[in-house]
């Protein structure tokens, strides 16, 4: 199957999903559907209240430190290769960037929840 052939499918494929989805959707969500559930509750305040921007800051820093454990993981394995000093050069140069992108953070409070 060349290229084009299979460019036409997928898009043939996503083309009748989306049309299925639109077709078989209910359009009018009624007033039950539109209210936050509180385990039976009547809701005591807004359901659509803004989160906290720090909230977001951490949640960032955290799947960026958990990327950087991801990408320096098969560090061992890297080191038994044909140039262990380029990879370990490498591995700290990463190291370092996390290093001062997080002393930045810590600096400007990105880390605090108290105000």
């Amino acid at each position: 199957m060349n290229l084009l052939t299979m460019f036409m499918v997928t898009s043939i494929t996503a083309a009748a999903v989306i049309t299925m989805n639109l077709l078989m959707t209910e359009m009018l969500p009624d007033s039950e559907k539109l209210s936050p559930y509180e385990c039976g509750f009547d809701p005591l305040g807004s359901a659509r209240l803004p989160l906290s921007i720090r909230f977001f800051m951490i949640a960032i820093l955290f799947l960026l430190f958990d990327l950087e454990i991801a990408i320096l993981l098969p560090l061992t394995w890297a080191t038994h290769a044909l140039n262990p000093l380029k990879t370990a050069t490498w591995a700290i140069i990463i190291f370092l960037f996390l290093f001062i992108g997080l002393t930045y953070e810590w600096l400007q409070g990105g880390l605090e929840w108290a105000e």
